[in-house]
């Protein structure tokens, strides 16, 4: 039997709840589809506190967060399918044909406008390029979160730590609080990658060190992990022969990098901005018409409360959609010192938006430009800036007239 709604929500994490919850507020009929068995994604692993200081003023575990949401979700008529996966996507007359898998069987559900949250996934061992044999005690930093976290399983006993990110640096502190032996945390690049506070209150209020332009090369052991080898890196993050040594270890917990998981996007063939690795989208998350993306899908962010916000933006506008004309666009460009800028364009015309950017590398203080020509649209001083740190800023377009094909340029100067 198939399922027509207005939108349909791909993903039942904080994005996709919070888009879905959106929705509905519009008076939308709303589908949320989730893969796994519970709703509320990375989430209902992470017991550690930090989440909602934006949002809700106080410091929530995960699953505090995202019951915050489930209690609002339960006061909608949102229909709600759970170890649900979709197999395909295609567009149809209705809108939008969607293929689900489910333990009942196949099914099919036809929705005017599609939110995808689908997050982001870790990057394994073989992206980047660790040689060895594949022995067990080889996890990501969330495989070993859910083992520790959920099934109340320890990964290993002697544990090294590849990557300097957040969820690296919080599964050092979780493993030495359960008992396991933190090795050390090796990091190819010379600065950390997580945030500030993540270092403070995970590594070094727990003396558990940290190696910066290191990295493993190999892994040693069969059945199970026994040793890697680490060796120190160039400026290019290169090995550098003679470099090398031994650590003794059961288990390697990565934590290399986020990816946007957007395959069911790419099968539609659209534009993927090739730095956030994300879909190229304007200030509502729309992709095509009708077709929408919000949270870690669109980009990685530091914040849940960021992800939750996107996903408000993402679903109230899929609620209100309507075929129109062709939709006018200017575009925005990462400029000098910026990594990049989400979103790349800003449908016409616009009101206040949220801008979000990272810099390239490390600066002191400096002075963020937004400008399109030789207007200025906005300006803001920080005292720091850092890559591994995603900043936010809202553009008040309201009072600037801007033309289809009007580059917005957002650049760095030092001060």
């Amino acid at each position: 039997m198939s399922i027509q709604t207005n939108v349909a929500v791909i993903g039942g994490g904080p994005a996709g709840l919070a888009a879905a919850i959106a929705a509905a507020k519009q008076g939308a009929q709303v589908l949320l589809i989730e893969r796994e068995a519970r709703l509320g994604g990375i989430l209902k692993q992470c017991v550690h506190d930090g989440f909602g200081v934006l949002r809700f003023g106080e410091k929530l575990a995960g699953p505090e967060y995202a019951q915050r949401f489930l209690n609002e979700l339960r006061q909608t008529n949102i229909q709600i399918l759970t170890q649900t996966f979709v197999d395909k996507i295609k567009p149809h007359p209705l809108g939008w044909k969607i293929n689900l898998v489910t333990a009942q069987g196949m099914r099919q559900a036809f929705a005017k406008a599609v939110v995808f949250a689908t997050g982001c996934r870790e990057r394994t061992a073989r992206q980047i390029g660790i040689h060895g044999t594949r022995p067990a005690g080889v996890l990501t930093a969330g495989s070993a979160q859910f083992f520790t976290n959920i099934l109340g399983q320890l990964p290993g006993r002697r544990c090294v730590i590849l990557g300097s990110g957040d969820i690296g640096m919080i599964m050092a502190r979780r493993l030495t609080l359960e008992g396991a032996q933190v090795q050390g945390v090796y990091e190819a690049r010379g600065t950390p990658s997580g945030l500030p506070r993540n270092v403070a209150q995970c590594l070094h209020d727990f003396n558990i060190p940290l190696h910066l332009r290191k990295t493993v090369t190999r892994c040693f052991g069969y059945p199970r992990l026994e040793a890697v080898e680490i060796a120190s890196v160039d400026e290019h993050m290169q090995p550098i022969a003679g470099t090398e040594e031994r650590v003794d270890c059961d288990a390697l917990i990565l934590s290399v990098g986020l990816i946007p998981e957007n395959e069911l996007l790419e099968t539609l063939r659209v534009p993927i901005d090739p730095v956030t690795r994300g879909p190229v989208c304007d200030q509502y998350g729309m992709v095509e018409p009708g077709l929408f993306c919000c949270g870690n899908a669109a980009h990685v962010n530091d914040l849940v409360d960021y992800v939750s916000e996107s996903g408000e933006i993402a679903g109230a506008a899929a609620a209100s959609y309507t075929e129109q004309p062709e939709q006018q666009h200017a575009q925005i460009t990462a400029g000098q010192g910026i990594m990049y800028a989400v979103p790349q364009r800003i449908a016409l015309p616009a009101q206040e938006i949220p801008l979000y950017f990272r810099v390239k590398e490390e600066l002191g203080k400096s002075r963020v430009v937004i400008r399109v020509g030789e207007t200025v649209l906005a300006k803001k001083t920080y005292l720091a800036l850092r890559p591994p740190e995603m900043e936010r800023i809202m553009l008040d377009l309201s009072q600037t007239t801007l033309q289809e094909g009007d580059e917005i340029t957002v650049e760095v100067q030092p001060l």
